[in-house]
């Protein structure tokens, strides 16, 4: 597909798109190289694969090469979820010299395959949908650079029930200092006003 340069810095995009077997998670239910064979005709996709594991040593390997080989500057990864492999991903363009905020992931197995096993056809169509957002999106992306920021270790607790005592005793076991503010004269919440608990049948205070 013709090469588009991104209007925010005038840079040639190259994006490259790789869709993940996940075993039989995904390819049981799609075809995965039919999304790549879609890929490559999207904007800017100047290569498409899929790969077994792309979340293994063999799959993250595959992306840093190619980023090398085919001067990638946005990496997709049609896969799993963020919360899964997000980091995992991020790292190895990383490794590979590319910014990893220029990675970005589609999810077609939660989203995808496990919800529509039972419509192949339609699972293809949404996986294909899913791809193509990921790679219109990371036409905008731009590069982030990670900032330390002090935080101060300590915490304030409001109410003084059993919940607000427990978390204060949490917080405090962590090394953070707490505060634990009730507007009545004591703390204890409802459990102080009982005069004998459940199962032992003591004083609740």
């Amino acid at each position: 597909m013709s090469e588009q340069p991104n209007e925010q810095n005038n840079e040639e995009l190259r994006i490259g798109v790789y869709v993940c077997h996940c075993g039989t998670n995904i390819a049981g239910v799609i075809d995965p190289k039919e999304v790549v064979k879609f890929s490559e005709g999207l904007p800017n996709v100047v290569h498409a694969t899929d790969t077994l594991y792309a979340c293994a040593d063999s799959g993250q390997r595959l992306i840093k090469e190619d980023i090398k080989k085919h001067k990638l500057n946005r990496v997709i990864v049609s896969a799993c979820s963020v919360r899964m492999h997000e980091p995992t991903f991020r790292a190895a363009v990383s490794e590979a010299g590319l910014n990893p905020f220029l990675m970005e992931m589609a999810n077609i197995r939660e989203q995808c395959t496990w919800a529509h096993g039972h419509d192949r056809e339609g699972a293809l169509e949404k996986a294909k949908d899913l791809t193509a957002s990921a790679v219109a999106k990371s036409q905008f992306l731009t590069p982030l650079d990670m900032v330390d920021v002090p935080v101060t270790q300590k915490a304030m607790v409001i109410g003084g029930g059993v919940a607000g005592i427990s978390a204060s005793l949490d917080l405090a076991e962590q090394g953070i200092k707490t505060i634990l503010v009730e507007k009545e004269p004591t703390i204890g919440g409802v459990m102080a006003q009982l005069n004998k608990t459940f199962p032992t049948m003591d004083c609740s205070i």
